[in-house]
């Protein structure tokens, strides 16, 4: 009879493939997760048949952490500038404190490698983000784009945001202002 599956194994591959995507990329090799995570190589292939499953749980995880930290203690009754400083403000969060899971997210984001069941199933996850979105492209000249051209360029600001807050962290509330300002005249200007 088989030996059943440590939860604890699991979260030990993920963190150490966390650290190895943001470091090496989705190439990063599984010889070298497995030994951060304390397991060996076959020991990780039986937790995660391929890497490329390896590679999809990792995504959905990571995002399933961004959606958990942008919507903890949403004010999902404030006001509509509020409510999407409060999600702006938790996604910029997570990226400069979590610094290589946000570096592993963007890899994972654009890779290849991470199936199309995947990125609906994460995606799918911010449904609650992506009405807020709505809400406030209403508003302004994006109302006629798709959900996922605002996503992004929420995405792309704050991830500049962030990268600027890594440069010089004295200037953190300075830039996570400047960025917010940016993208909600981005979405609310006509």
């Amino acid at each position: 009879m088989a030996r059943p599956l440590s939860e604890e194994k699991r979260d030990a591959i993920l963190a150490a493939a966390t650290e190895a995507v943001a470091a090496l990329g989705t190439g990063a090799p599984t010889a070298k997760i497995a030994k951060a995570a304390g397991v060996a190589e076959g020991t990780l292939f039986t937790y995660f048949p391929t890497k490329d499953d390896l590679l999809n749980a990792l995504y959905l995880q990571l995002k399933s952490d961004l959606h958990g930290a942008m919507m903890a203690a949403y004010p999902a009754s404030g006001e509509l500038r509020a409510r999407c400083r409060h999600v702006w403000d938790r996604f910029v969060d997570w990226g400069v404190d979590h610094a290589a899971t946000s570096k592993a997210m963007r890899q994972l984001t654009v890779s290849d490698r991470i199936c199309e069941a995947s990125r609906q199933s994460g995606n799918a996850a911010f449904g609650d983000v992506e009405a807020l979105l709505r809400d406030v492209m209403a508003m302004g000249a994006l109302k006629d784009q798709s959900i996922a051209f605002v996503g992004a360029v929420m995405q792309s600001i704050a991830e500049t945001t962030v990268q600027f807050i890594e440069q010089d962290p004295t200037a953190r509330d300075q830039y996570n202002q400047a960025g917010f300002d940016a993208f909600w005249s981005a979405l609310t200007k006509p």
